[in-house]
């Protein structure tokens, strides 16, 4: 029965790695919403009275 042939010597490992570079989102984080605008329940249009309506002072009645 024959021998196996030698192994090859592992190459060294570089004693100096270049450093990793950081991905976009360690960079800038999570921008993206987790679902889309037409994946969320629709919110009702506003009248130009809303805001008149919300803020009406009590004794204007309402």
């Amino acid at each position: 029965m024959p021998t196996p042939p030698p192994t090859p010597p592992r190459p060294a490992r570089d004693p100096d790695p270049k450093p990793r570079r950081p991905t976009l989102d360690e960079i800038f984080g999570d921008v993206l919403p987790d679902t889309t605008k037409d994946e969320r329940d629709p919110t009702p249009a506003k009248t130009a009275d809303d805001w008149y309506e919300q803020n009406r002072p009590p004794h204007h009645g309402g």
